[in-house]
């Protein structure tokens, strides 16, 4: 990041006075990336500079830095940095009113919204979905099949498999509200894929549901969207169960 970028940060950041420091570093951080002023992938100033800006010790902006990652705002590359993940539109403005971790109770609630959303996104989408939204499934769905040992390429294939059936869903409130939902679950569907055996069923079940919306079969595509989340959701919530290794 350039000198003249790192003093716009610290400027649109400036001093905290709170007492609840790490949450307040944190929302505070949220604010900006949401505002737009910093680019998608951009680099961060360092955690110096940042607890220098807000006027708060780098514990506290290192605690802070580390909830955003966990929620899947930030990335941070040992030995590079930390960047921005994902654009405005990606990210939910008031993640940190849910608290910085999700409890157990609101999780499995998510999950069930989720589910339903998924459902209806696909049963839409085997309505409205253009040839070039159907040629971009088909890719992804190929990368799976290709990817069942790379866990990043398939979990990447499926993130945007997911987003463009929402898009070709053409109902705008569903596709922002189930973005929400996938960006507060992130690190607990991360977490939920991680072997091979797992990987090839999702490949199957992604694989069925294409083919369903590729026939523009409504009903076919609730109800193999219904299975996959299903197994998806069961592999989601034993893994937010069972304890972090």
């Amino acid at each position: 990041m350039t000198a003249a970028v790192s003093a716009d940060f610290s400027q649109a950041l400036g001093p905290l006075d709170s007492t609840s420091v790490v949450t307040e570093v944190a929302e505070r951080l949220l604010a900006v990336f949401t505002s737009g002023q910093v680019a998608v992938g951009a680099r961060l100033p360092s955690e110096r500079m940042l607890a220098a800006s807000l006027g708060v010790g780098r514990s506290a902006v290192r605690e802070a830095l580390a909830a955003l990652e966990i929620l899947g705002i930030v990335i941070v590359r040992p030995g590079s940095g930390t960047y921005l993940r994902g654009g405005a539109s990606e990210l939910l403005p008031r993640t940190l009113s849910w608290g910085l971790m999700l409890g157990e109770p609101r999780t499995r609630e998510l999950v069930e919204l989720r589910s339903g959303l998924e459902i209806q996104a696909a049963e839409l989408a085997a309505q409205r979905i253009t040839d070039d939204a159907l040629e971009s499934l088909a890719r992804h769905v190929d990368t799976m099949n290709a990817s069942t040992t790379n866990f990043e390429a398939f979990k990447e294939a499926d993130a945007h498999f997911h987003r463009e059936i929402a898009l070709a869903s053409g109902n705008t409130v569903l596709e922002d509200i189930l973005q929400s939902i996938r960006s507060l679950l992130r690190i607990w569907v991360d977490r939920g894929l991680r072997d091979e055996q797992n990987a090839a069923l999702a490949a199957k079940e992604h694989t069925e549901i294409y083919e369903a919306i590729k026939t523009r079969d409504p009903a076919n595509a609730r109800k193999v969207m219904a299975r996959h989340m299903t197994t998806a959701s069961g592999r989601l919530l034993n893994d937010f169960a069972a304890p972090a290794n």
